[in-house]
Protein backbone atom coordinates (compact mmCIF):
# COMPACT_ATOMS: atom_id res chain seq x y z
CA UNK A 1 0.00 0.00 0.00
CA UNK A 2 1.04 3.87 -0.08
CA UNK A 3 0.26 6.68 -1.75
CA UNK A 4 1.74 8.16 -5.25
CA UNK A 5 4.76 9.76 -3.71
CA UNK A 6 5.75 6.68 -1.78
CA UNK A 7 5.48 4.71 -5.45
CA UNK A 8 7.40 7.47 -6.82
CA UNK A 9 10.32 7.01 -4.74
CA UNK A 10 10.80 3.68 -5.57
CA UNK A 11 10.50 4.74 -9.33
CA UNK A 12 13.55 7.05 -9.21
CA UNK A 13 15.42 4.87 -6.81
CA UNK A 14 15.03 2.65 -9.81
CA UNK A 15 15.84 5.43 -12.59
CA UNK A 16 18.91 6.33 -10.59
CA UNK A 17 20.29 2.65 -10.07
CA UNK A 18 18.23 0.19 -13.00
CA UNK A 19 18.09 -3.26 -12.69
CA UNK A 20 15.91 -5.50 -14.76
CA UNK A 21 14.53 -7.13 -11.21
CA UNK A 22 13.65 -3.82 -9.71
CA UNK A 23 11.89 -2.87 -13.08
CA UNK A 24 10.37 -6.11 -13.57
CA UNK A 25 9.00 -6.10 -9.59
CA UNK A 26 7.32 -2.78 -10.23
CA UNK A 27 5.40 -3.78 -12.89
CA UNK A 28 1.78 -5.34 -12.75
CA UNK A 29 0.87 -8.22 -15.20
CA UNK A 30 -1.63 -6.78 -16.51
CA UNK A 31 0.45 -3.28 -17.03
CA UNK A 32 -0.26 -1.25 -20.47
CA UNK A 33 2.91 1.04 -21.86
CA UNK A 34 2.24 3.92 -24.50
CA UNK A 35 4.85 4.61 -26.69
CA UNK A 36 5.12 8.11 -28.46
CA UNK A 37 6.04 6.06 -31.41
CA UNK A 38 3.95 2.81 -31.23
CA UNK A 39 0.02 3.30 -32.23
CA UNK A 40 -0.78 0.48 -30.25
CA UNK A 41 -0.69 0.21 -26.51
CA UNK A 42 2.05 -2.55 -25.46
CA UNK A 43 -0.07 -4.83 -22.91
CA UNK A 44 1.27 -7.09 -20.24
CA UNK A 45 4.00 -7.18 -18.21
CA UNK A 46 6.20 -8.74 -20.50
CA UNK A 47 5.90 -5.92 -23.42
CA UNK A 48 5.77 -3.05 -21.08
CA UNK A 49 9.03 -4.47 -19.51
CA UNK A 50 10.34 -4.56 -22.95
CA UNK A 51 10.01 -1.28 -23.68
CA UNK A 52 10.79 0.53 -20.97
CA UNK A 53 13.98 -1.76 -20.60
CA UNK A 54 14.72 -0.62 -24.15
CA UNK A 55 13.91 2.97 -23.38
CA UNK A 56 16.41 3.01 -20.35
CA UNK A 57 19.26 1.64 -22.49
CA UNK A 58 18.50 4.77 -25.13
CA UNK A 59 17.73 7.58 -22.52
CA UNK A 60 19.24 6.63 -19.79
CA UNK A 61 22.70 7.75 -18.53
CA UNK A 62 24.16 10.62 -17.44
CA UNK A 63 22.42 13.23 -19.41
CA UNK A 64 18.72 12.34 -18.12
CA UNK A 65 17.03 13.99 -15.66
CA UNK A 66 13.51 14.80 -14.49
CA UNK A 67 12.89 18.61 -14.27
CA UNK A 68 9.45 18.77 -12.69
CA UNK A 69 6.57 16.60 -11.06
CA UNK A 70 2.71 16.40 -10.80
CA UNK A 71 1.17 13.96 -7.99
CA UNK A 72 -2.16 12.78 -8.02
CA UNK A 73 -3.63 10.04 -5.41
CA UNK A 74 -2.33 7.07 -7.89
CA UNK A 75 -0.42 8.96 -10.53
CA UNK A 76 2.08 11.25 -11.27
CA UNK A 77 3.53 13.23 -14.04
CA UNK A 78 7.18 13.34 -14.61
CA UNK A 79 8.75 16.02 -17.30
CA UNK A 80 12.62 15.20 -18.55
CA UNK A 81 14.94 16.15 -20.50
CA UNK A 82 18.03 14.42 -22.13
CA UNK A 83 20.16 14.91 -25.44
CA UNK A 84 21.41 12.34 -27.77
CA UNK A 85 23.33 12.70 -30.89
CA UNK A 86 22.95 16.24 -30.64
CA UNK A 87 19.01 16.40 -30.34
CA UNK A 88 17.57 18.20 -27.24
CA UNK A 89 15.01 16.14 -25.93
CA UNK A 90 11.92 16.87 -23.90
CA UNK A 91 9.19 14.76 -22.77
CA UNK A 92 6.75 13.34 -19.81
CA UNK A 93 6.36 10.13 -18.55
CA UNK A 94 2.48 9.54 -17.00
CA UNK A 95 2.59 6.60 -14.54
CA UNK A 96 -0.54 5.13 -12.65
CA UNK A 97 0.05 2.76 -10.00
CA UNK A 98 -2.31 -0.28 -8.23
CA UNK A 99 -2.86 -0.19 -4.16
CA UNK A 100 0.13 -2.42 -3.94
CA UNK A 101 2.09 0.31 -5.98
CA UNK A 102 2.69 -1.55 -9.17
CA UNK A 103 2.66 -0.10 -12.57
CA UNK A 104 -0.71 -0.28 -14.24
CA UNK A 105 0.01 2.03 -16.76
CA UNK A 106 2.75 4.16 -17.83
CA UNK A 107 2.45 6.37 -21.36
CA UNK A 108 5.69 8.31 -22.47
CA UNK A 109 5.25 11.74 -24.50
CA UNK A 110 7.98 13.25 -26.55
CA UNK A 111 8.89 16.63 -27.98
CA UNK A 112 10.50 17.68 -30.28
CA UNK A 113 9.67 15.94 -33.81
CA UNK A 114 13.44 15.50 -34.83
CA UNK A 115 13.18 14.11 -31.17
CA UNK A 116 10.27 11.52 -32.16
CA UNK A 117 11.74 10.45 -35.21
CA UNK A 118 15.44 9.85 -33.47
CA UNK A 119 13.74 7.86 -30.53
CA UNK A 120 11.57 5.61 -33.02
CA UNK A 121 15.00 4.07 -35.20
CA UNK A 122 17.15 3.85 -31.64
CA UNK A 123 13.93 2.03 -30.00
CA UNK A 124 13.57 -0.25 -32.88
CA UNK A 125 17.55 -0.63 -32.63
CA UNK A 126 17.56 -1.60 -29.44
CA UNK A 127 14.17 -3.88 -29.40
CA UNK A 128 15.40 -6.07 -31.70
CA UNK A 129 18.55 -6.74 -29.85
CA UNK A 130 15.97 -8.42 -27.74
Amino acid sequence: MGDASEHLAQWRAHVAAPTPESLWAMLHEAAVFESPVVHTPQRGRELAFAYLSGAERVLGGPGFRYTGEWLGPDSAVLEFETELQGIFINGIDMIRWDADGRIVHFKVMVRPLKAIQLLHRLMAEELQKA
